[in-house]
């Protein structure tokens, strides 16, 4: 793990950081965010010791990297700038090795390293190896940067602003090949952004910071359902979340009280109840709220013998968690072309229900706020 504690930086009368505090977990992307001058990069830059701070404590796995050896320190750790900070009289083999070359790795060892490496952010190793950066493409230069970056195997790999000088299909591309090898590798990478885009693809978690403090640590989908500020609500944008309907979770658009019945009632019941609460089906459950069952009217026009009971004509339907996105409904519903879907939890208790209608009526609720503001 790795910890930030009371770390403050000045430049004469000037705060840049003011006493932050910050708890990054191992295998953990983070991003920090916030406006120009928030101390985002000097935050960065204190990780690997290229700025020191004035007071406070970095401690990694417990160790205070201050009083570490600071050649040693930078070794163990990638670093990727904006410009890639490429040699250019070097190759690409010859930067992306170069610390391992230092590290006094054997010829075939290094060989071998480079070749993994270039596979890994996809570049085939016999076009590329002995290229030179200047025969490369921005987007090409920054991949090499990042295999550079994983050379060693580093604890810890800092990001500063890597992508923002690319174009925007180039950088989307980035962004997608960076989060496949996180999942893969799960390093811990800390990601300096001004994209709030970005931060939101891209972390676990995300720092937003101003003015040298840090205003809110949290996941994407805490940060934007529950902004800390309204300073944070309007750097993040509002409504920002309906443009990640990814972090949109059953539980946050479900009816919380839909139409349940008893399976003992009987079908003139049941009919009773949908038109005095006028909806088209009734949910079956126990005295526990377990779900047992749904009645439609069809059900209930199709049968001609009204003394039936509710139980006698339901049919078991399918259900999701209240964990499921926002995609995986809209796949569900389309799928299995059905208008509705129960939310229960893992014993089958009826948590809510969300229909095509519903989820219409709340993000039609979205962009009219949108348009009012």
């Amino acid at each position: 793990m790795l910890e930030l504690k009371n770390l403050t930086k000045k430049f004469k009368s000037n705060t840049i950081l003011n006493g932050i505090n910050l708890k990054i977990n191992e295998g953990e992307l983070v991003v920090l965010i916030g406006p120009s001058g928030c101390g985002k990069t000097t935050t960065l830059k204190m990780i690997n010791k290229l700025i020191l701070p004035t007071s406070g404590e970095i401690l990694l796995k417990g160790k205070n990297i201050l009083k570490e050896n600071t050649i040693t320190l930078r070794r163990n750790m990638g670093y990727v700038i904006q410009q890639t900070g490429l040699f250019p009289h070097m190759t690409v083999a010859e930067n992306i090795g170069l610390i391992p070359h230092i590290q006094k790795w054997n010829k075939e060892k290094l060989i071998n390293r480079v070749e993994e490496l270039l596979t890994m952010v996809g570049m085939d190793p016999k076009e590329y190896t002995n290229r030179y950066p200047s025969e490369l493409s921005g987007g090409q230069q920054q991949r090499i940067g990042v295999a550079r970056a994983f050379a060693t195997n580093p604890d810890i790999i800092l990001m500063d602003e890597p992508f923002s000088a690319l174009d925007p299909i180039t950088r989307n591309q980035l962004q997608d090949e960076l989060y496949t090898l996180q999942q893969e590798l799960k390093k811990t990478i800390i990601f300096v952004t001004h994209d709030m885009e970005e931060a939101l693809r891209l972390g676990d978690k995300i720092c937003i910071m101003k003015d040298g403090n840090i205003l809110q640590y949290d996941t994407p989908e805490v940060i934007l359902k529950n902004p800390a500020d309204s300073f944070v609500e309007g750097f993040v944008g509002k409504n920002k979340i309906w443009s990640q309907p990814e972090l949109i979770k059953a539980s946050d658009i479900m009816i919380n009280d839909p139409i349940i019945s008893l399976g003992n009632k009987n079908m003139i019941q049941g009919f009773a109840q949908m038109r005095n609460n006028k909806v088209d089906s009734l949910l079956i459950t126990n005295k526990d709220k377990k779900l047992l069952g749904i009645v439609t009217l069809k059900d209930i026009r199709r049968n001609e013998s009204k003394e039936l009971k509710l139980q006698d004509i339901m049919t078991k339907p399918e259900t999701l968690s209240p964990d499921s996105n926002l995609i995986e409904i809209l796949n569900f519903l389309n799928e299995r072309k059905l208008n509705y879907i129960p939310i229960t939890d893992s014993d089958e208790t009826l948590l809510g229900l969300i229909t095509k209608n519903t989820i219409l009526s709340v993000m039609s609720s979205q962009y009219i706020d949108q348009e009012v503001m």
